[in-house]
């Protein structure tokens, strides 16, 4: 896909602007987000506790649900995003207690 929009299309120029804008922050916040949980899973290492925390996921699950609807963005389409994260984190989780 190219990255060009058509020539005179300011509308959909300032679309693409707004959703490059959009992406750039989305990266920024995960990069903030996994700067914790990494702090997170070194003090579970630490303090000899497990990786995962299924209650605490499933908390976390509900909410971000209902925040979706809130939202009007799909329900599943965010437990995935969340569940792709949590994985995520979980891995490093692994990593921080093995070291």
């Amino acid at each position: 896909m190219s990255d060009e929009t058509p020539a005179g299309d300011a509308t959909l120029a300032r679309y693409r602007d707004s959703i490059d804008n959009i992406d750039a922050a989305l990266v920024f916040m995960l990069a903030e987000r996994f700067k914790i949980t990494q702090a997170v899973g070194r003090h579970k290492a630490i303090a000899g506790l497990p990786p995962a925390d299924p209650g605490r996921e499933a908390v976390q699950v509900a909410r971000l649900r209902a925040l979706a609807t809130s939202a009007k963005l799909d329900p599943e389409f965010s437990e995935k995003f969340l569940r792709f994260i949590i994985d995520e984190v979980i891995r490093h989780h692994q990593v921080a207690a093995q070291r």
